[in-house]
């Protein structure tokens, strides 16, 4: 049991390379301790930026760790802005209780004002431990999985047009981060790749397989040009009836609408299996829109990215707004009192001035509100009708709701 009445833990730094090895024994260990393989160990080494990384010490025992990637963040209106993309988050089991958590926040959000990033980033392990430290919600995902031998799917025209063919995931890696690349834009919550990260989406040790096949990938092609692709494995299964395999996704991206249809397709049609497993999807995907019977998909939605304004000023002019808005909120953050006050924002879908000001405020709400809705993915309207935002003025909240929506929905591509 632990003992309450132990002292603080004074220990916090920032990560040295010679640390790395017992702060990533203590991470492992906080997330059940089941060992990695060493390709999965040299992937994650491979991403630690040593400055941005913390390790919270008890003599030379880590018993804290947290660390910050250099992400860029795409927001409404296309913009890729800098965001920290909050990571490796754990406390020892024999030091909970102690201010270590607090602790590496503190630091950590600070970290990220000095460095002049006004976004914070996070996905959640346990959601109900950031939001006292200003985390919201931002961004959902779908995951389903599809009964292909009952279901079928409509596609667009052009979809025959467009040829697919297998390929080694490897061989086509550049490819098809260029197709990755272009989506970036148009989609906020996604992150620009940053040098390295794109060994992420072909990175397959065996111990992640599950019993599924290596890697494989499929890519589509119209006149020479690649224009999208798809990354799965493939799991045998034989039932009394015969073959009930399952295709599992790990990746899709499309240029445009056909070639996304013939990707789908293809995935629905993969021989002898019955399944297609789907995880971490876009909840406005066009596949739940093309198919027979979404009951048969057995869709689910969860939470994804969690979103934390660290400079409430930068982050609200980073990003434009569908519609005019000029609206004054009156802003609560207690973990990051630089944030508290009133501001007011000027914008449109050209662009946003976001500014101190004594003017009546318009709406009233905390920092977790405006984490939330900030992507365009949480209505504020929503948000009010659980009493999480206040509308002081007759028609700030619809003004507000309807400017910061976003049209695709925003979407995550991939953990951290």
């Amino acid at each position: 049991m632990v003992n309450e009445q132990a002292g603080p833990v004074t220990g916090l730094r920032a990560l040295r390379p010679d640390d790395w090895e017992k702060w990533y024994e203590t991470l492992i260990r906080a997330f059940s301790g089941v060992p990695e393989s060493p390709e999965e160990r040299e992937l994650w080494n491979s991403f630690t930026e040593f400055d941005r990384f913390l390790g919270v010490w008890d003599g030379d025992e880590c018993v804290g760790t947290a660390g910050a990637f250099s992400f860029r963040l795409t927001v409404p209106g296309g913009e890729s802005v800098p965001a920290a993309g909050i990571t490796g988050v754990s406390v020892a089991a024999t030091h909970r209780r102690r201010g270590v958590l607090r602790s590496m926040m503190r630091r950590q959000l600070d970290d990220v004002r000095s460095w002049g990033e006004s976004l914070a980033v996070l996905t959640a392990s346990e959601p109900a431990i950031y939001g006292r430290f200003g985390y919201a919600a931002a961004t959902f995902q779908v995951n389903a999985e599809i009964d292909t031998s009952r279901t079928d799917l409509s596609v667009p025209p052009g979809t025959d047009g467009v040829r697919l063919r297998y390929a080694a995931p490897a061989d086509v890696l550049g490819a098809c981060e260029a197709v990755y690349a272009r989506l970036v834009p148009g989609r906020a919550g996604m992150l620009a790749r940053q040098p390295g990260w794109e060994r992420l989406g072909t990175h397959d040790p065996e111990s992640d397989r599950g019993g599924a096949s290596p890697l494989q990938c499929v890519v589509a092609e119209r006149g020479g040009e690649t224009v999208g692709y798809a990354r799965f494995r493939v799991k045998p299964g034989w039932g009394r009836s015969g073959h009930d395999g399952s295709v599992i996704l790990s990746d899709l991206a499309a240029l445009d609408p056909a070639a996304d249809a013939a990707l789908w397709r293809f995935l629905f049609g993969v021989d002898l299996t019955s399944t297609l497993v789907v995880r971490g999807r876009p909840v406005d995907e066009a596949w739940q829109y093309m198919v027979s019977d979404i009951r048969r998909c057995r869709p689910e939605t969860r939470d994804s990215l969690y979103v934390r304004l660290v400079d409430v000023g930068a982050a609200l002019q980073a990003r434009t707004y569908r519609a005019p808005v000029d609206v004054v909120f009156e802003v609560e953050d207690a973990f990051c009192p630089w944030n508290a006050g009133r501001w007011r924002l000027s914008g449109d879908a050209k662009g946003a001035s976001c500014e101190r000001t004594e003017d009546a405020a318009d709406l009233a709400l905390s920092v977790r509100e405006l984490g939330a809705a900030y992507l365009g993915g949480v209505s504020l309207t929503a948000l009010a009708a659980a009493g999480r935002v206040d509308g002081l003025r007759r028609g700030a909240l619809a003004e507000a709701s309807l400017a910061f929506g976003s049209d695709p929905a925003p979407w995550l591509p991939h953990g951290f």
